[in-house]
Formats: structure tokens, sequence, C-alpha cells
């Protein structure tokens, strides 16, 4: 799930195209994540300074919560579960926990990446790694010493850049600039199109190019064009100028406006985030000259001996009519423009790894500004997400070593074992499905892959140099070395051992052309997992995670693909539109809920993640009741053994959030907010009318013959 931009998080390697950019440049194929967060390299370092200190949850000590697995104190009884589910559950948690000023949110997700930090930061130490005899371990360690040299950052000030700025000032003509743009991946630069290679939706075993529009410096595109975003939007003007100036740009806030004006014509043109979801319209393979003629305002084969794809053959469009609009506005746009555009987004991306007059600067907007952040948190949060984005396989082999315990993989196999037999059941039981649509469920079910922990085939990173007194050097090189990666592979078969999320990510997702589910060692923790916790707690909390992975395969979207992974209709007409009809009644209960005055959810921007959600918990439940082989559950503290799965995830969803955060996520995250993941689903399930006495006049009682009914 992807909720809450959130991603999440995908640690990927220093400006290496991530998976959450590329469903935010309309990149076909991306994973379907339980969190979302922000997740680009830059993002990466407001997520990280955001974690509050470990103590202050038992999560974030990894404890248990509670004698059996659930904190009772949290609860608030003055409320009946009926009129808000959520607030019984977790009132009390709620209005005895602050936000801390560093964060944006905190909830039980922020305290397991605390506790993660922690880990990471201790083997960060120089005791530690001068003791482990890692083949990394040195990497590590300067990668490390890199990024909190503070004094050499201070004294470098704004010349690392340099280079980079002298390149842009040198362009003649919008050839010039698009041989830039054509360095976007791998190198310093930006580009107004977003290039992704990965897995080929329509040919599983193989790796192509996708290729859509990017270019927005903002959260999304309602930004600029929605004009409750306007103070937004003026104090980006603001900051464009602000960091033109750090560098001696002429005319620092004419260029602004201008840089202002270009991102908005590309806004206007681009696809909105519920377009970027449709998977049958993101796959548009073109041949180059295809992609020439369609496009003809660029050079496409320059952009693309740039990023060394001269040898390219097939293309595919994601944002396919979205291209040729941007691709006219870039060659529309005046020289000048394009060059200040280019220098701000050169800066922009390395400001957190510069001097602090650069990176007060782009906390002040992207944190402070966008997301309501009062405070940056201590540097050491950012080291550590620093080298977990440069050599995060490397450090989460470490993490492994230390903290994930071989036992916890078998038992986690065995849960998802137990959900994978419920999923079975639920499919085989569908009054609205018919044989021939179930048959070829049952074999996308049979065929799910399953990864747990940590990968069994590590990356090498012997090819990059990491120094210990070139920090943005680093991180230049560590995205040149993962674009090279990537390039290497497209005359290779799918390395299906891959892993898209590091050991120590507190996340999971589902891949559709893999189709997959993983579940990293971070997240395997309480209060989603802990052995010994009461059983129905941990079916309510990773148990519906496990469940909600595997829904994404049958989701609006994960239900295009077949078990192989291949993007095709296998259903019955009928069937698809038996689907359809109850995944639009579940959009427009979202659609109704309000978090903000003014700010609604987007029931079809967060689709997939509430089928998943539904289904996850749906299954998760029916999971239990297999568990117990006909006995019936004990009763704990006055709890059922059902009221506790629905305890268990209620809990994992406890969270805050400021407000400017929820109004960014409600734009441009796929998730719902967690208050309505409980909620939102809970009122859909008969079992919880029945556990909790839930009656008509109870203010989230829907009547039977309205709920939702998917999986």
């Amino acid at each position: 799930m992807k909720s809450l931009k959130l991603t999440l998080t995908l640690i990927a390697t220093a400006c290496a195209l991530t998976t959450a950019q590329a469903q935010q440049h309309g990149a076909h194929e991306a994973h379907d994540t339980l969190m979302g967060d922000n997740d680009t390299i830059e993002q990466l370092f407001t997520v990280a300074a955001a974690s509050p200190a470990v103590g202050s949850d038992p999560a974030a000590r990894g404890e248990r919560m509670g004698p059996w697995g659930f904190d009772m104190t949290g609860r608030d009884l003055a409320t009946k579960p009926g009129d808000d589910f959520f607030q019984w559950a977790n009132g009390t948690w709620n209005a005895r926990t602050e936000i801390p000023a560093d964060r944006t949110r905190y909830g039980n997700f922020d305290a397991l990446r605390a506790l993660s930090e922690e880990r990471v930061r201790a083997i960060l130490t120089p005791e530690f790694l001068s003791q482990s005899k890692d083949r990394d371990a040195a990497k590590i360690g300067a990668a490390s010493r890199s990024f909190m040299d503070e004094d050499r950052i201070e004294t470098l000030d704004a010349k690392p850049l340099a280079p980079a700025l002298a390149s842009i000032r040198a362009t003649k003509t919008h050839d010039d600039m698009t041989r830039l743009m054509g360095q976007a991946n791998g190198g310093p630069f930006r580009s107004l199109f977003a290039t992704y290679i990965g897995d080929d939706a329509k040919k599983p075993d193989s790796y192509t190019i996708y290729l859509g529009t990017a270019g927005m410096g903002l959260p999304d595109r309602d930004y600029y064009l929605d004009a409750k975003f306007d103070s937004k939007k003026s104090a980006y003007e603001a900051y464009i100028s602000s960091l033109l100036s750090m560098v001696n740009w002429p005319d620092a806030a004419s260029a602004a406006k201008e840089v202002l004006a270009l991102e908005t014509r590309v806004a206007e043109a681009s696809w909105t985030r519920t377009e970027r979801r449709n998977r049958d319209r993101t796959y548009n393979p073109m041949s180059v000259a295809e992609l020439q003629a369609y496009a003809p305002a660029l050079p496409w084969q320059t952009l693309l001996n740039e990023a060394q794809l001269q040898d390219a053959k097939r293309l595919v469009l994601t944002t396919n009519t979205a291209v040729p609009k941007v691709a006219a506005i870039y060659q529309a746009t005046a020289l000048p423009t394009l060059q200040a555009w280019q220098a701000f987004s050169v800066i922009d991306s390395k400001a957190n790894l510069l001097s602090k007059r650069f990176a007060k600067a782009r906390f002040e907007f992207r944190s402070a500004t966008l997301a309501g952040q009062p405070e940056e948190g201590p540097r050491w949060k950012r080291a550590v997400e620093f080298v977990n984005s440069v050599m995060g396989e490397s450090v989460g082999r470490l993490y492994v070593e230390r903290h994930f315990p071989a036992e916890s993989k078998a038992q986690m196999a065995d849960l998802v074992g137990n959900i994978r037999k419920a999923m079975k059941l639920r499919i085989e039981q569908l009054d609205w499905m018919s044989p021939a649509t179930k048959l070829q469920a049952m074999d996308k079910l049979a065929k799910f892959g399953v990864k747990i922990g940590y990968t069994d085939a590590w990356r090498d990173y012997s090819a990059l140099t990491i120094k210990e007194d070139d920090l943005v050097g680093n991180s230049q090189r560590a995205s040149a070395y993962e674009w090279k990666r990537q390039v290497a592979r497209l005359n290779q078969p799918v390395d299906k051992a891959e892993w898209g999320m590091t050991p120590q990510t507190v996340n999971a997702y589902y891949s559709p052309v893999k189709n997959e589910i993983v579940f990293p060692a971070a997240i395997l923790m309480p209060p989603f997992f802990d052995p010994k916790a009461d059983p129905a707690i941990n079916y309510g909390g990773i148990g519906g995670v496990i469940g909600h992975e595997f829904s994404h395969g049958f989701d609006d979207q994960g239900r295009k693909s077949d078990g192989d992974g291949l993007l095709r209709d296998w259903w019955t007409a009928q069937d698809a539109a038996e689907f359809q009809t109850q995944a639009d009644r579940l959009g427009t209960q979202y659609d109704a809920y309000e978090p903000l005055p003014g700010a609604k959810v987007n029931g079809k921007l967060t689709m997939g993640e509430n089928i998943g959600d539904l289904g996850g918990l749906s299954v998760a439940l029916e999971a239990y009741g297999l568990s117990l082989q006909g006995k019936p559950a004990a009763v704990i503290e006055g709890t059922t053994g059902t009221q506790r799965v629905f305890l268990g995830w209620a809990q994992v969803w406890r969270a805050k959030y400021r407000d400017e955060a929820t109004r960014q996520q409600l734009v441009s995250d796929p998730h719902s907010p967690p208050y309505y993941r409980v909620n939102g689903i809970v009122r859909n399930m008969d079992a919880w009318y029945q556990a909790f006495d839930v009656k008509p006049g109870d203010k989230l009682f829907v009547p039977s013959t309205e709920r939702v009914r998917i999986w």
C-alpha cells in the first residue's frame, strides 16, 4: 500500500528513478506498497529527518504492544465502536501522542522506522564497522563519514554544483539542452521526460524501457492548477528564486517566474494521478522512429544516446498523449528559461548534500511549507538515509545478521500459507464470479511468489566508488552506478530474485509483473508481527498486510495481469462488470470522506489500496478462523478472538498527521489516510457488526445490502 506517500519506503540508489518516481512520472510498472512515502533521494532526507526518538513507544523499542499484543490503554471507551471504531481502538493513544517537531506524522509505522534508523545508526559506527568482516564495511563507513563531515561541506558550499551549472550555462541550443536532459538518469541533470527500465508488462521475462512525462517540482499537478494551493505555488516561486540567487543566477526573481510558468504549462499537459493508475492506458509500445513521428518537437535519438540507450529499438510510452504536448512546450520555451529550470532542478536535488544555507532553504519549503514540519531532525538520521540510499543492500546484509532471526522467516512463511488458503476459499465461495474466471484466479493465486525478510542474492557494489571526502560525488557516482546496472539488464532475462526494497525498510509490496508479494525484515516486528503475541493480533496485523498484498493481485489494476505476470484480460465480460460495480461502490464511499474541510479522499486514486485493505482484512479474518480448527477462541481481557483481529488491524494504523501533510497526501498518494483505512473498511465487513454489536443508528452503520464485498 502506498497510502501516504508512502511511501515509503522504497530505498533506491541515490537519484536513480525509484518506484515512486515511476508512478509519479507515469512509468508503467510500479509496486503496490503497504504504506506510501516520499522516496526520491531528495525526499528521503526529509523522511529521515522526521523520525522521533526511540523510547516513546513499545514499537520504537521493538517491544510487544501490551502483554498479549494490543495496547489496551490506547482505547477510548467513551466512544462506541459503531460510531467511530478508529477512535474507540486508538482514541486515548491519539490524545496522549504528540507529533514530534521533526515529523509531519507519527504512528506505529514511524515508530518502527525510528527503530530501524537506530539500528542502522549502530551499524554505521566506526566501532562496529572496523570489526566487521563484511566486504562493503569500508565503503559504508566512507559514505557515512562523507555525510557527517559538516566542516568540509560548509567549506565547499556551492562548489560541488559548479560543473553541472557550467554545463547548463554552456548550452547554446535546444539540442544542447536535450543532451543534458538525456543525462538525467545517472547524471546530475533533470528532464521533462522520465525514462525507466523495468519488467515488460506484456513480456514478463524481459526488461523494457518506459518513457513518460516529468518536470514538475511540486507534489502534484493540482498544486499548479487548483486555486486552493495558490499560497504553496507562490512560496514555490520564492523558493526557486532563492536557490537561483544562491548561485548568482542572473535576474533570479524573473527567472523564477518563468520557471514556474514553464512547470505550470507542463502540469496542464500532464495526466492526473488517477489516469496514470490505468495499466491498460499506460502501455503504449513504439519504435524510436514511431516516437519521433508521434512527438516530432524533440530529437529523441539525441536524448536516448545521452541516456546510454543508443541501441534502443522499442519503448513503452506511459502517459502517451502528454508526451507530444510536453515536447512541444519544451521546444516553444526560450532557452534561458530552460537553463534556469535546469539550474534550479540541479540545486534543489542536491541541496541536502550542500552547506547549511542550501539545506535550510530546502527544508523550509519542502518540509515546513508543503508538509507543515516545524523542525528539522538531527543530521545523523539524514546520514542513515543517505547511506541506505547509496548502498542499501549492503547495509541490509548487516542489518539482517544482527536483527532478523531465522525463526521469524519460518513463522511468516506459515502465516502466508494460511492466508493463501483463506484467499483460495474465498474465491471458491464468490457468488458473483463465474467458474471460468475462478479457474484463472486460482491459477494466479497458486503462482504468487513470496519473499520474506531479505534477498538471497545481495547486490554487488564493487564497481561503485565511495570517497569519504566527496559527498556530492558519492551521490552522483551511486546514481551513475545504478543507471548503468539498469541499462545492462536490457539484454538479460528478468532477475526474479531481485528485491524492490531493502531489509531495513518498514513496508511491503506486491509486484504485478512478477506476481509476487514481498515483506522486508524491518516490518516483521510488533505491532505487525510478534511470534509471542496472541495469534488474533498477528492475523489482524501482519495477516492483514499479507492479505492486503495478495488482494493487490486482484484489485482494479493488479487483476489485469495473469498468474505469469502478463498484462492481459483473463476475465469474462460479465465478471469484469460485476467487479467494477463493487469497486465503484467502494469508491463512492471513499469519495464522501473529508479529513479536512474542503479536502476529500479521492476514491478513484485510492481504489487499489482500498480494495487491498478490504480484501486483506477479510482474508486475514477468514484465515484466523481456519487456524482455530473448529475450537473456540480464548477470551482475553473481555475480548473475543474476532474482536482482537479487528483490534490488531486498528492498532497498526494508529497515526496522526499534520494538516498540510494530509492535504499533500490527498492529492498525491494512492493510499487513504489511516483513519479511513480502519473505519472505511470495517463498516463493510459483516463480522465486525456481529463482533461489536453495531446497530442501525450507529454512525458507521451501513445496511447489509449496501456493504461492499469483493474478495
